[in-house]
C-alpha cells in the first residue's frame, strides 16, 4: 500500500472544541508537555516543576507543586484516569538549573521515574506532590543503568542517554489491531556532534498495568527503588537531536507514533523537528549504526514529510510539539504554543513568566509541515 493510499481521505469534521486554551502564567520552568482528558474535558500542563489542571476552556482547577525533579512529557491514561509523566532527578545542567530555581538540593544519586498523578484529587492551587498524597512514582532501572554506563568509544552515558522525556500510551509496534495500549517512554539524548553513538532515539515499552503494585509515594530527598525493567527496548535511527524525544504521542488516525524533538545540529543530517514512526511495522533486529556492532530491535519511519535522501530518513517541519502535543483522533490534535516574558517587579527585579496556549491543529499530509492550525 502506498503512503498516498494509506492516508487518503480528509479528517473528520472539525470537532466542537476550543481553538485556543490558555494554561495560565507560571514563574516555574517552561511548559514541557500537555495531556488531555477528552471525556471529562480537562487539560493538564507540565511546567517543569508544577503540574497544572484546567478545564477545556482554560479555567484553572488546581496545581501540584513541590517537585524538585524535571517533570517532562505527560500523558493521560484512560484506563485508570490518571496522568503519567517522566520525572528526572539528576545533576547535569538541567538538574543544576532546577536546584538554582527551587533552592532545594537534590539527593546525591541520579534517579528516573514515571510519576503517576491522581488527578481527581487536584481541586485547588498549590497542592504538594509529596505531602498531599497526589503523586506516586515507579523507578526505571534501565534508564539509570544507561545514564550511568559508559557509551561507545569511552564516551559518557550509554547511547548518550540524558534520562527520559517523551511518554505516551498506545499499541505496541507491530502488534495486531486492537491490542492493548502500553506505556512507551523515550530517552533524552545528549546532542553531542562529536560522537557517533547518539543517532538513535531509544524507546522503552512497559505494561503499565504492573505499575499499581510497584508505585510508591516519593520522598525526593531519599529516592526509592521500587520499579521494573522495560519489556522491550527499541531503536529508531533519526540522526542526533538536542535532548532526544521531548514529546511522544500515539495517533490512531495515522496508526503511528509521533516524536517531537529539538532540532539536531549534526552536519550531514537534515535535522527536522518531528519524526513519525510506523506503528504497524514490526521491530527488526539489526546492527545499530555507531554502536560498535551492537544489535537491537529497530523501528521504521513513515515516508511522510520531507526525505533526507543522503541518510534515507523522513521527517516533517511542523515546528510545534516539543513542548506538548495530544492526539484527539480523526486527524485533529492539540499542540502547545509556548511563550515567555519578563515581568518587572516593584523592587526593580524581574521574573521570567512562562505561558502555554493549547491550539487546535489538524493533520493535512502536505509536506513539509504536514499540520496546520485550525482557524475557522
Amino acid at each position: 500500500m502506498s503512503r498516498e493510499d494509506r492516508f487518503a481521505g480528509a479528517p473528520l469534521p472539525v470537532p466542537d472544541l476550543p481553538r485556543d486554551i490558555s494554561g495560565g502564567e507560571w514563574d516555574t520552568g517552561h511548559v514541557q508537555g500537555i495531556a488531555v482528558d477528552g471525556d471529562r474535558r480537562y487539560v493538564y500542563y507540565s511546567f517543569t516543576t508544577v503540574l497544572v489542571k484546567t478545564d477545556i476552556h482554560g479555567n484553572l482547577i488546581g496545581s501540584v507543586s513541590g517537585l524538585t525533579g524535571h517533570l517532562g512529557c505527560i500523558s493521560f491514561n484512560y484506563e485508570d484516569g490518571k496522568v503519567y509523566g517522566s520525572i528526572e532527578y539528576k545533576h547535569d545542567a538541567i538538574g543544576q538549573g532546577i536546584m538554582k530555581r527551587t533552592g532545594r538540593a537534590l539527593a546525591e544519586e541520579d534517579a528516573f521515574y514515571i510519576a503517576i498523578f491522581d488527578v481527581d484529587r487536584i481541586t485547588s492551587v498549590g497542592l504538594d506532590a509529596e505531602k498531599d498524597g497526589i503523586m506516586t512514582a515507579v523507578y526505571l532501572p534501565d534508564v539509570v543503568s544507561d545514564f550511568s554506563a559508559p557509551g561507545a568509544a569511552g564516551a559518557r552515558h550509554r547511547y548518550a542517554c540524558s534520562g527520559i522525556d517523551g511518554t505516551g500510551f498506545g499499541p505496541d509496534f507491530g502488534a495486531p489491531a486492537g491490542s492493548p495500549h502500553m506505556l512507551h517512554v523515550a530517552y533524552g539524548i545528549y546532542g553531542d556532534n562529536g560522537r557517533e553513538d547518539n543517532d538513535h532515539q531509544v524507546i522503552l515499552r512497559f505494561d503499565q498495568r504492573r505499575f499499581a503494585a510497584l508505585a510508591r509515594p516519593l520522598n525526593q530527598d531519599s529516592p526509592h527503588h521500587s520499579g521494573v525493567r522495560a519489556d522491550r527496548k527499541y531503536f529508531l535511527y533519526t540522526g542526533n537531536t538536542n535532548w532526544g524525544v521531548q514529546n511522544l504521542e500515539y495517533d490512531s488516525w495515522l496508526d503511528a507514533w509521533v516524536l517531537a524533538v529539538y532540532r539536531g545540529s549534526k552536519p550531514g543530517f537534515r535535522n527536522p523537528p518531528m519524526f513519525i514512526a510506523d506503528r504497524r511495522a514490526a521491530p527488526v533486529m539489526r546492527e545499530l549504526r555507531g554502536l560498535g556492532g551492537e544489535v537491537g530491535e529497530t523501528l521504521e519511519l513513515l515516508p511522510l514529510g520531507v526525505q533526507d535522501e543522503e541518510n534515507c530518513l523522513w521527517g516533517c517541519d511542523w515546528p510545534k510539539g516539543s513542548t506538548g502535543m495530544a492526539s484527539l483522533g480523526g486527524g485533529y490534535w492539540y499542540f502547545s504554543f509556548d511563550g515567555r516574558y519578563k515581568r518587572e517587579n516593584p523592587d526593580g527585579t524581574s521574573t521570567r513568566i512562562n505561558t502555554c496556549h493549547v491550539k487546535l491543529v489538524r493533520f493535512t499530509g502536505k509536506a513539509p509541515e504536514l499540520f496546520e492550525t485550525v482557524e475557522e
